[in-house]
C-alpha cells in the first residue's frame, strides 16, 4: 500500500505584511527559465488562484516562451520578456554544463543595480499589488525595491542546489551566500513537496502540477487509441532530445508510444505518435490519459504523475541534486521503477515495461498543491 503524507500550514508573522488581497487585482509573477518545470507550477498556481478571484490580471515576467504559458493557462495576463535568473545551463536534458553556468552567472549575478529599479518601476506602473517568485531571485529584488509584498514558491532554491556543485567548479561559491540572502528577504515563504531543504516555512503543499483539461477517454480518442490498449508516454520534461529507440519500440505492437517534443510536425508511424512542442496536446492530459510514463525525474512531471496516480519508469539525473530527493519521494508516495540513463538510451528499458503498467494506479484524494497555494494567498 502507498504511503500517505500530510502537508501542513503553519501561520506566522514573519513581517507584519498584511495585504487585503481580495481586493487587489494585479499580480507579479516572476519564473526562472531553467527548464519548464517552474514555468508549469507558476501556471497551475495562476490558475487556482483565478478560479478564486477571476478579477484577477497577471503580469509575467520571464524568458520561458510566451506560447508556453498561453498553452498552460487560461487566466488574463501580460508577459514581459526578461531573463529572472539563470539556472543550470543544460548540455542535454539529463546533464548540465557546471562552467558554462558559472560563466552566465557571474554576468548576471549581483543583479545590476539599474535591471531591480527597471523592473520596480514596471511593478509600480502596471499597479502590481503582490509578487509571487517561481525560484526567480530578481522579482523579490524587484518588490522590495517597489516597496510590495513577496512570496517566494519553491521545492528548492539556487542556493541549496548550487552547493551540491563547489567541488567541480569552486567559483560557483561566490553566488551561494548573495543568493541565500536574496531569497531570505522575500516576506512570504511557501515550500511545495517533495522539498529538498525542508525548512520553517509558512505553508508547506502537496506536489503542485497543472490540472487534466479533458478526460482520459476523450484524449485517447482523439489518438485512435481504446481503452484496452497500453499506452506509454515518454517524456523528457519538454527539452528535445534523441531517441536512438524507436525502431525497436516499432517492434512492440501490444503498446502505443507518445513521445512529445521529438518532431518538427506530428508523425504517426506505426504504433508511435511523435509530437511536436505545440502540438496542441496538453501534457497533463497525455499523463492522465497512459498507463505509464517513462521519463526524467523533473518536478513538474513528478507532480503530474503522482496527482494522476500512473506507475512512472524514472531515469534520475546523476548531476543534478535535486534528483536524489524526487526519486525518495517517488519510492515512497507513488509507484515506480528506476531506468539508468544508458539504459533508457539503448533500449532496455522496454523490458520493465509488462512489470511497471502491472502496478497498480493511486487514487488520490487529497486537494492538489495549487489549490492550497491559492487559499493562501486570497487570505493574506
Amino acid at each position: 500500500m502507498e504511503k500517505v503524507f500530510s502537508a501542513y500550514s503553519a501561520s506566522r508573522a514573519k513581517r507584519a505584511v498584511k495585504i487585503n488581497y481580495m481586493q487587489n487585482k494585479r499580480i507579479a509573477y516572476f519564473i526562472s527559465p531553467h527548464g519548464y518545470g517552474h514555468a508549469a507550477r507558476a501556471a497551475a498556481v495562476m490558475e487556482a488562484i483565478y478560479r478564486l478571484n477571476p478579477d484577477i490580471c497577471f503580469d509575467i515576467f520571464t524568458s520561458i516562451p510566451e506560447i508556453f504559458i498561453r498553452d498552460s493557462v487560461s487566466v488574463k495576463f501580460q508577459y514581459h520578456s526578461v531573463l529572472t535568473d539563470i539556472g543550470l545551463v543544460q548540455s542535454s536534458p539529463l546533464h548540465a554544463d557546471i562552467n558554462e553556468t558559472v560563466k552566465q552567472l557571474d554576468l548576471f549575478f549581483p543583479i545590476k543595480p539599474d535591471l531591480i529599479n527597471r523592473l520596480a518601476g514596471m511593478l509600480n506602473d502596471q499597479g502590481c499589488n503582490m509578487v509571487i517568485c517561481d525560484i526567480a531571485p530578481a522579482g523579490i529584488a524587484a518588490a522590495k525595491r517597489a516597496g510590495i509584498p513577496s512570496v517566494l514558491i519553491e521545492n528548492f532554491t539556487w542556493d541549496w542546489l548550487y552547493q551540491g556543485y563547489t567541488g567541480s567548479n569552486s567559483n560557483m561559491e561566490r553566488h551561494i551566500d548573495y543568493l541565500k540572502h536574496l531569497f531570505s528577504q522575500a516576506d512570504h515563504h511557501i515550500q511545495a513537496r517533495p522539498a529538498c531543504c525542508p525548512g520553517s516555512p509558512e505553508l508547506t503543499t502537496y506536489p503542485i502540477s497543472r490540472k487534466p483539461r479533458t478526460s482520459a477517454r476523450a484524449t485517447r480518442k482523439k489518438f485512435n487509441i481504446e481503452e484496452q490498449e497500453k499506452l506509454v508516454i515518454i517524456s523528457m520534461g519538454g527539452v528535445p532530445d534523441q531517441y536512438p529507440f524507436l525502431q525497436e519500440l516499432c517492434t512492440y505492437e501490444d503498446y502505443r508510444f507518445i513521445i512529445p517534443c521529438s518532431v518538427e510536425e506530428l508523425k504517426i508511424q506505426d504504433n508511435l505518435i511523435l509530437l511536436p512542442r505545440q502540438s496542441g496536446y496538453f501534457h497533463p492530459d497525455l499523463i492522465n490519459a497512459c498507463d505509464a510514463v517513462i521519463g526524467k525525474t523533473g518536478y513538474s512531471t513528478l507532480a503530474e504523475i503522482y496527482h494522476a496516480g500512473v506507475p512512472f519508469g524514472y531515469i534520475a539525473r546523476e548531476d543534478f541534486r535535486e534528483s536524489e530527493v524526487l526519486v525518495t519521494f517517488i519510492k515512497e508516495y507513488m509507484k515506480g521503477l528506476p531506468i539508468r540513463e544508458n539504459d533508457f538510451y539503448n533500449g532496455e528499458w522496454v523490458s520493465i515495461l509488462p512489470g511497471l503498467i502491472a502496478l497498480p494506479r493511486i487514487r488520490r484524494e487529497e486537494q492538489d498543491g495549487a489549490s492550497q497555494v491559492a487559499e493562501f494567498i486570497c487570505r493574506q
